[in-house]
């Protein structure tokens, strides 16, 4: 090997253009000395020259901008390359190189060890006689799985269980035993738990057996509703059990390794099986600066090593330029696997989860720490001064000129600001269809509060639309003198309409500034349409309820209010309606009625809209 030191003071770019055509390891310095990358070439002229010529991604810019020297080592050949850039990170632990920083922990779902227990989804693990099923790796499969046992299995939801003289809403509705008015015992209530620890435990086999015997039981007792009740418990579990995405891992030791890319953020998830089981799952937080082909090289020859040989088979995704790395191990390590794509079905279905899994959490990691990356790709793409910081965005949605509302989303540093969500009711149009004009009254009533010094101006305005809805926003913007960037997303082709610009500007589909605009846009949409809809399912409530006899619009109102869906009082008890609303056993019964049968048509019915965040709302 050759050592060659670039001079500082000859300039990274004359420095890169030093460089031989041959093998080598290169290293990245800061002004300390200290050395913030490590990488290996085939060609070190061809490789140092890409991080000055072309168009350069933000994070190759952002790499360059942290370094003051350019150093290089040579070798005789790539694998020689790759032996020495190995034992380099591990000397020197570069702030850009892959580390393996250990990332979130997957969820379980928590038994608690109390007198009436209660089942939660939770990451942190307690040593106090709870029992965990999991962890999970996938959000939707655990989902799944405490969705089926909040339906079937009536256990107590509240944090803090206290005696009361009436149980709550979630005993009318049959999703709670109610143990804290002594609506049962003891021991039926353990029964229950364990079923429900019997399902997660994977058994649900076993647990649907065991419902057939007391459902013979009770039939035989001629307690039919009993019986019908457990008959339908049985067919859920059952199709659960069809649909429950859980994979079916094959037998034999394998890892699934996947990773997920954006800018200079990545994420690797391995999911380690033994034996046909799922017994390990690593997540890793990583910062990369090389291409992904680079990255996912030098992730597996660092996770893999003495005290953690790879298994037989190692399954990824895309196997291209992994071969050196694959060779490395082999030959470092002395253990013998297959690198490989998937072959087989479930190896698919197996890697899919996992890539699933990297992906989400790398968007919650964007969420979590912003995307600074993505504002500088906006800032330069759209000319501003400086980073937009605080980008607010709008949407509009009506059908038909029915409960138009504008949604207003706020994105602090690339990531949800939730506190900045508003929706305005449109009250200016009176049924006309004018997405302008509610955009003009949406704008409006916001950035008076801006021009009151009451609100937070932001850096950027993002309008869902093309030059019509910029520019309605933008006669309110001048007319209360306020000098803001305006800029629109057209959907069809993703096209950027800033004010006053003649043609669009169409970034790359792999922009990191074109990303985070689509955010953006996609969150205020969501915003807007889940409101709308919601209003929807409210206005179709009334005239149903107002149907039965006895219900005027004051107390259908008082019912809807209470209950918040159709669906919601179709599932309630007679009596709790009727506690509710103030009408008699006859008329609840028949109010339960009414709202069944409009559910059971799709009308009013509550698409989860629960997840909306808490906003202002005028």
């Amino acid at each position: 090997m050759d050592e060659n030191k670039a001079r500082p003071s000859a300039g990274l770019r004359n420095s890169a253009k030093q460089a031989p055509e041959t093998p080598g390891v290169y290293l990245w310095k800061d002004p300390e000395g200290v050395v913030i990358y490590v990488g290996k070439a085939k060609s070190l002229k061809a490789r140092l020259a890409s991080y000055f010529t072309g168009k350069r991604e933000v994070k190759t810019r952002l790499l360059v901008s942290k370094a003051a020297t350019l150093e290089w080592i040579l070798t005789e050949t790539e694998y020689e390359a790759l032996l020495l850039e190995n034992n380099l990170i591990k000397q020197y632990a570069p702030k850009y190189n892959i580390n393996l920083k250990d990332g979130k922990t997957y969820p379980s779902i928590r038994i608690t060890n109390e007198e009436y227990p209660r089942v939660f989804r939770t990451r942190r693990i307690v040593d106090d006689g709870s029992r965990y099923f999991g962890p999970y790796p996938s959000a939707d499969i655990i989902d799944r799985y405490l969705d089926l046992v909040r339906r079937l299995f009536p256990l107590r939801r509240c944090k803090a269980m206290r005696k009361r003289e009436a149980p709550c809403m979630y005993y009318h509705i049959g999703r709670c035993s109610a143990p804290c008015a002594g609506k049962t015992t003891r021991e039926e209530y353990a029964v229950q738990v364990e079923r429900v620890a019997t399902l997660l435990s994977g058994d649900s086999e076993l647990l649907a057996d065991s419902l057939r015997v007391d459902m013979e039981a009770a039939s035989a007792a001629l307690l039919f509703e009993k019986a019908a009740a457990l008959r339908d418990t049985i067919q859920a579990i059952e199709s659960f059990r069809g649909d429950s995405g859980v994979v079916d891992f094959a037998s034999g030791d394998r890892d699934y390794v996947a990773w997920a890319f954006d800018g200079s953020l990545a994420e690797f998830v391995v999911f380690q099986t033994r034996g046909g089981r799922l017994v390990g799952r690593d997540l890793f937080r990583e910062r990369s600066f090389g291409s992904e082909a680079e990255a996912a090289g030098e992730f597996l020859t660092t996770y893999y090593g003495p005290g953690r040989l790879p298994p037989p088979e190692v399954f990824v995704e895309d196997a291209a330029g992994l071969d050196l790395a694959a060779d490395f191990l082999r030959r470092s390590l002395g253990s013998e696997f297959r690198l490989a794509t998937p072959d087989e079905r479930r190896h698919e279905a197996a890697l899919a989860m996992a890539e699933h899994n990297a992906r989400e959490d790398l968007a919650k990691r964007r969420r979590e720490f912003g995307d600074v990356e993505a504002l500088e790709a906006l800032r330069a793409a759209l000319g501003l001064e400086s980073l937009p910081e605080l980008i607010e965005g709008f949407d509009i949605a009506q059908l038909s000129g029915k409960h138009t509302v504008a949604s207003l989303v706020s994105f602090r540093n690339g990531a949800p600001y939730k506190k900045g969500y508003r929706i305005y009711k449109i009250k200016s149009l009176d049924g006309a269809i004018d997405d302008y004009g509610a955009m003009r009254e949406a704008t409006a009533r916001h950035y008076t509060h801006v021009a009151n010094d009451e609100a937070e101006a932001p850096d950027l305005v993002l309008i869902d639309g093309g030059r019509g809805q910029v520019n309605a926003a933008w006669e309110i913007l001048d007319a209360l003198g306020l000098d803001l960037s305006v800029v629109g997303l057209a959907k069809e082709n993703e096209e950027l309409w800033p004010h006053g610009a003649s043609e669009p500007i169409v970034l790359p589909k792999d922009s990191a500034g074109l990303r985070l605009v689509v955010a953006i846009r996609d969150e205020a949409h969501r915003f807007a349409t889940g409101m709308n809809q919601r209003l929807r399912g409210k206005a179709v409530g009334f005239p149903v309820l107002e149907a039965v006899r006895g219900v005027g619009p004051a107390r259908a109102r008082r019912i809807m209010e209470a209950f918040g869906s159709l669906s919601a009082v179709a599932e309630a008890e007679p009596s709790y309606i009727a506690a509710r609303s103030g009408l008699d056993r006859a008329a609840a019964a028949a109010v339960k009625e009414a709202a069944a049968r409009a559910a059971a048509a799709g009308l009013g019915v509550d698409k989860g809209l629960d997840a909306i965040p808490g906003s202002g709302t005028t």
